[in-house]
């Protein structure tokens, strides 16, 4: 029997419903937490829910502004306060050079990537000022350096890094922080992906390429999903309520 005590907190994942998404709302939700996440996919959000019947779904495209205003009147009308958001929704876009990336790939790229946090968090802060809070941006190593061949979702990257700094200089005097997450790469179905269409773009094997990967990464290896799930949870805690304006590698 589930004998879970939840607290009077409530936060937000979006495309919480696979992936990094669902490990960082599975360790809320043993953390007390009410967990509310969103995600396009309304079959991974159905498997969620059969697993972890206590969170609260709702399928919503975040590069659509009003599907985000209605998704934050519910969880505003949801019980507890309103304390966490968590950017983490975000595409890979495509895998080309500059001269063959399409203007729809870049702007649909740009559009959940950076659009998609934009509207959330616009949407958020007003809930988040009234007992302060905190907001977790999913960027990307990506955002620390440059990544040929994949320049929409780096340029993404790098802009979460800049909006996340000014958030936090924004929002800090009404007690919210504001922070980037920048993992390396996370072993998974989304990184076995790219690494797959990398490695055809430039006519290298998938092997090659993966250790191409690990090597970005000073431990030589990936991260896994539970990694970042816990490190966005310390970010929302009590223990990391003096960190903002990071971008955390």
């Amino acid at each position: 029997m589930d004998n879970r005590v939840f607290t009077d907190r409530k936060v937000l994942v979006t495309a919480g419903a696979s992936g990094i998404g669902r490990a960082i709302a599975l360790a809320f939700l043993d953390a007390g937490y009410r967990v509310h996440v969103c995600d396009l996919d309304a079959g991974a959000l159905a498997e969620l829910r059969r697993d972890a019947p206590d969170i609260m779904t709702a399928v919503t495209d975040v590069s659509d502004p009003e599907a985000v205003a209605e998704l934050f009147r519910v969880v505003a009308l949801a019980p507890g306060r309103f304390d966490v958001l968590v950017n983490n929704a975000g595409i890979a876009g495509p895998t080309a050079p500059v001269e063959e990336v399409e203007t729809e790939a870049w702007r649909q790229t740009l559009a959940v990537n950076l659009d998609g946090a934009f509207y959330c968090a616009r949407a958020a802060s007003p809930l988040l000022k009234a007992d302060g809070g905190s907001i977790i941006n999913i960027a990307s190593n990506a955002a620390l350096f440059g990544f040929p061949n994949r320049l929409p979702y780096t340029v993404s990257k790098w802009g979460l890094i800049g909006f996340t700094k000014t958030l936090a200089m924004e929002l800090g005097p009404e007690g919210i922080r504001v922070n980037a997450l920048c993992p390396g790469s996370v072993s998974g179905p989304r990184i076995d992906g790219v690494i797959e269409r990398d490695a055809g773009e430039r006519g290298l094997t998938v092997e090659k390429v993966r250790q191409e990967y690990a090597r970005q990464s000073s431990m030589r290896s990936f991260v896994s999903a539970d990694d970042i799930a816990a490190m966005a949870l310390f970010l929302a805690s009590d223990a990391g309520a003096k960190i903002s304006g990071q971008a955390i590698a």
